[in-house]
């Protein structure tokens, strides 16, 4: 284990402040119960139940589908691990991390491509849960619909719809700004809650309809031979893309692990365990949907709101409001918070940051990206891009290159000897890996002819970045 504590004397001011600095042993209460709850708190999602239900449907057979969920799970769960070990082992944050494979300040164009993703998906995160907020207050109080018609309302949105966006907006904020520990108690209570509404849907399905009439497959197409393994190929790959984001700034949360045992064990736990089983109750959900209603329901809250009792229709959308503040604070505010601190760390902390990018999503109006699928494709084909080089960068760095030796007072130094000041505090050759990976994969997310390589997307931009890095590392001085 790597000396936690860092040498005043070496350190500039412009690169530390107090959440920035390596968390002493004492301050890491993140153990494996509450890695476990974190993931639970973002795969329990509105989108994650949408997600998983619709590989039901691509074609396989329910078996085929689950095999390559577990690939694909597995994959993520030994990529997770990679990143999530180097702020383990040193106590920093992911934009930290950066710095060894970047440079001190070339840090700072990691930490904003990943900062701009989640600040996008925040505010998408916050509508969907003000949507279900708003279905909840119809169904109470039907009066307010004449609050709730948007072509009424400001900016493409109703009053009502306003109303219920500022308040999610303000109860996650509320969370957030009580700090790291009010997050893990959050997560470790709403992952299993919606675990315990999503049990009982599925309960009630199997007791109305019986096992007979429950399906793991979601249409009627079937896939064979060639085709049939192309299929699971993509569904393995599209599982670690669900997981792009938070494979890039795992270390955000694994820097709080007492040891790497807690991170191990909380993501076998959380990943291969919790996805698999979220994925079989939600098919046997969707799948239900058919006979209770005549069609398949990919949507969980309209599943709730079709209910025949008002009191489980409004408790079962509560239950899942929490569970896209519990992804959001996850997924969306952590990371943005760290990345802006780490812009100017004398000027702004991780609350701070975070209050920044809370401020920016009240004027992102995701209601317009969401109704736009060609927007969304092309912010997740551009910015989303930067996602896979940047982890082909970081973590070739720091196995291969670095061989996970790491001098931790240079991480905060400015010094021109420093082992991560490189040229001005940037690293020229992982920038020049980067660039050209990142056009790739903009080339595939863009090129109608080669969208049958969308969902290989990350690994090949990630895999073309670490090969391009290492060719420049061989090449010497």
């Amino acid at each position: 284990m790597p000396r936690l504590n860092v040498d005043a004397t070496r350190v500039d001011p412009r690169l530390i402040n107090d959440d920035l600095a390596p968390v002493p042993l004492e301050r890491r209460t993140w153990r494996t119960y509450d890695l476990f709850a974190l993931w639970m708190s973002d795969v329990h999602s509105v989108g994650g139940y949408v997600f998983a239900a619709g590989l039901f449907a691509t074609g396989l057979t329910g078996w085929q589908v689950l095999v390559a969920m577990l690939a694909g799970i597995l994959l993520v769960y030994v990529l997770i691990n990679l990143m999530g070990r180097p702020s383990q082992r040193l106590g920093v944050p992911y934009p930290v991390v950066a710095r060894i494979a970047f440079g001190v300040f070339g840090a700072n164009v990691a930490a904003l491509a990943r900062a701009v993703v989640a600040i996008a998906w925040y505010g998408v995160q916050t509508h969907f849960a003000a949507l279900t907020l708003k279905l909840v207050l119809l169904r109470f109080f039907p009066g307010l619909q004449a609050w709730a018609v948007d072509a009424a309302g400001f900016a493409g949105l109703s009053w009502l719809g306003w109303a219920c966006y500022v308040t999610m907006w303000t109860l996650q904020l509320l969370v957030f700004y009580r700090g790291m520990e009010a997050i893990r108690r959050f997560t470790d209570l709403a992952g299993p809650a919606v675990y315990l509404v999503m049990f009982l849907m599925a309960l009630w399905i199997l007791y109305r309809l019986g096992f007979e009439s429950i399906g793991l497959s979601l249409t009627d197409q079937r896939l064979t031979g060639v085709a049939a393994w192309g299929q699971m190929a993509n569904v393995a790959a599209l599982i670690v893309s669900y997981f792009a984001a938070l494979l890039l700034n795992f270390g955000d949360f694994s820097r709080y692990c007492p040891g790497e045992r807690d991170m191990v064990r909380g993501n076998l736990l959380g990943l291969p365990l919790n996805w698999m089983l979220f994925a079989v109750v939600t098919v046997v959900v969707t799948s239900g949907t058919v006979g209770l209603f005549g069609q398949a329901i990919y949507d969980p809250v309209e599943v709730v709101a079709r209910l025949d009792s008002v009191t489980a229709a409004i408790l079962g959308s509560l239950t899942f409001i929490v569970a896209t503040i519990g992804i959001n604070l996850v997924a969306n505010f952590v990371s943005p918070a760290f990345d802006l601190a780490n812009l100017a760390p004398s000027k702004l902390s991780f609350r701070s940051g975070g209050l920044i990018a809370a401020g920016i999503t009240l004027f992102t109006v995701p209601w317009h990206f969401v109704s736009s699928p060609q927007a969304m494709a092309v912010f997740v084909g551009t910015i989303g891009g930067f996602l896979g080089p940047l982890y082909g960068i970081i973590v070739t760095d720091y196995y291969i290159v670095k061989r996970g030796r790491v001098d931790l007072e240079d991480l905060y130094s400015t010094a021109t000897d420093g082992r991560f000041w490189y040229v001005g505090g940037w690293n020229p050759r992982a920038m020049a890996a980067l660039v050209p990976a990142v056009g790739l994969s903009a080339v595939l997310s863009f090129t109608p002819s080669l969208a049958w390589l969308g969902a290989a997307n990350w690994f090949l931009s990630s895999a073309l970045a670490a090969m391009l890095y290492l060719a420049l590392q061989r090449r010497g001085p």
